[in-house]
């Protein structure tokens, strides 16, 4: 057994009343490389953060697959996917990115909410609802936010003008400045998008995925959030690029999977991104560091 998971038998589940835990995973892109099998790096990796996820001393509440889960949309990918959630003891949330096929994945999901032919819903919990987006056009890397779309969440919002909402969407509706990831900032979809938020100031935070890194921003008065990815990261390189011409610029790098923890408590929302790994730990809560925890407690009072 490993120190993380002798650790969680010793420490107690419990949070404060009223507070709720959601982990976010996102870009596993299983499938990427189908001959592979189970020793399929995606795959590996999307296992052992799984793994992690479950083994921690306070479990989520809830966790939310925010797109491009199946590399290449293929059902035995989604049906692998299924395999490796089976064991977990909280609720999983399927959502659609540009790398799923949405039939094979409502196939695999067959209890995912959907509302005029997408994958888009909500969730209620501890006084907070989730709003899970459906930003996928088949054929297309990029976002998608058509109409149909923008009306059924300018409902959503309008039925519920009191509660805080976080939104889930795969594609962020940003400029981070890796260029060959980023819309042009005059794509119709990303007014369509924030036109459907104006006027619903209920709306605490966005979260995301797609750009395989970690982001923290804010779209227009509302913090944003981009996870990064379970498969490899794209590099971290803003320089411009000529989409005609290569560079022998970096492209995707192995840094270690990583997933989110959005934690929701008396009204805030705080986000943790934690990557997967074996870290040497080097500190412990010892008997000899009682007199610095009592310390910092008594600064609380």
């Amino acid at each position: 057994m490993s120190d993380r998971a002798k650790e969680s038998g010793k420490t107690t589940s419990s949070r404060p009343e009223g507070s709720l835990l959601i982990a976010q995973i996102t870009d596993t892109h299983v499938g990427f490389d189908p001959q592979a099998g189970d020793e399929e790096f995606n795959y590996l990796r999307f296992r052992a953060a799984l793994e992690h996820l479950a083994s921690r001393p306070v479990p989520p509440d809830l966790l939310i697959l925010s797109g491009d889960i199946a590399d290449k949309g293929a059902p035995n990918s989604y049906a692998r996917i299924r395999q490796l959630l089976a064991p977990l003891t909280f609720p999983v949330h399927a959502m659609t990115g540009n790398h799923d096929n949405r039939d094979e994945l409502i196939a695999a999901f067959p209890d995912v909410p959907r509302a005029d032919g997408f994958v888009q819903y909500a969730i209620e919990a501890q006084g907070l609802r989730m709003v899970c987006l459906d930003t996928l056009e088949h054929g297309r890397h990029g976002g998608a936010f058509c109409e149909v779309r923008a009306d059924w969440l300018k409902r959503e919002l309008s039925q519920h003008p009191d509660t805080p909402t976080m939104l889930f969407m795969h594609h962020p509706p940003i400029i981070a400045g890796i260029e060959w990831m980023d819309p042009r900032p005059d794509e119709p979809w990303l007014k369509r998008f924030h036109d459907a938020l104006d006027g619903h100031d209920q709306v605490v935070a966005i979260a995301c995925g797609h750009l395989h890194r970690p982001v923290n921003t804010v779209f227009f008065g509302i913090p944003l959030s981009i996870t990064p990815a379970i498969a490899p990261a794209v590099t971290l390189d803003m320089r411009p690029l000529d989409f005609h011409h290569s560079d022998g610029r970096g492209i995707v790098d192995a840094e270690p999977p990583s997933y989110a923890l959005h934690y929701w408590h008396h009204q805030t929302l705080v986000t943790h991104f934690q990557p997967v790994g074996d870290w040497a730990r080097l500190a412990r809560y010892t008997e000899n560091m009682v007199p610095m925890m009592e310390s910092l407690d008594q600064e609380r009072h």
